[in-house]
């Protein structure tokens, strides 16, 4: 087989979900920006946007009654309540891309994570971040200076339930320093796409070599 041969692989779904602050955002951005090969997933939302946000860049904003027609038409991979708000994962441009051999990354919480791993277990890698303590945790919230009081307090006390759910995912990474946490990332991320289920072209070019007769 020739190096300039396409090596047809499926892609992957990358799984990351933490608690509000622990850093599974900042860390996801990076990832993506660092390999051409994954694309983020764009969740639709009903929350409104923060400042600095886009329409189409960090969510589609839609209004509940646009979401629930969603939901009717099966168009989401998964969907999930969070902070008294919905988010929900569109199904049909990761399917095409996971096709195309395109990876994508989900930055969502622990029920779209498991909503997502029972609908295609094979394709999905789940990756859980950890904050070092609860009040870095609550420091880090209030020094993003985008919710109010009331809503800060309110991922906290969420925070420990989401936490409890670290035994359902693949891996595991403490976000106590965030250049070691990113690689710790890029090499669970590098692992996966080379695992045998994921490269089919492998196998012919194994029964080449099995086959292959030297003089």
């Amino acid at each position: 087989m020739s190096n300039d041969r396409p090596r047809q692989r499926r892609g992957l779904m990358l799984v990351i979900s933490s608690p509000s602050g622990a850093g599974k955002t900042s860390l996801s951005r990076r990832l993506v920006a660092d390999h051409a090969d994954l694309e983020l997933s764009i969740s639709a939302t009903t929350r409104g946007p923060r400042p600095g946000e886009h329409d189409g860049r960090e969510y589609h904003f839609v209004d509940p009654a646009r979401f629930h027609a969603m939901i009717g038409e099966d168009a989401f991979l998964e969907w999930a309540e969070v902070h008294e708000h919905r988010y929900g994962s569109p199904r049909a441009p990761v399917m095409a891309a996971l096709e195309q051999g395109r990876d994508v990354l989900f930055d969502i919480d622990w029920q779209g994570a498991m909503s997502i791993a029972q609908a295609a277990p094979a394709d999905v890698v789940r990756v859980f971040i950890l904050p070092p303590s609860m009040a870095d945790l609550s420091r880090r919230l209030h020094a993003r200076a985008q919710d109010a009081e009331d809503v800060i307090q309110r991922r906290l006390g969420r925070a420990y339930g989401e936490i409890a759910m670290w035994a359902e995912y693949d891996y595991v990474i403490l976000n106590d320093d965030f250049d070691q946490a990113y690689a710790d990332l890029a090499h669970i991320y590098h692992a996966e796409r080379l695992k045998r289920a994921r490269n089919p072209w492998l196998k012919p070019l194994v029964q080449k070599l099995l086959d292959e007769k030297l003089s």
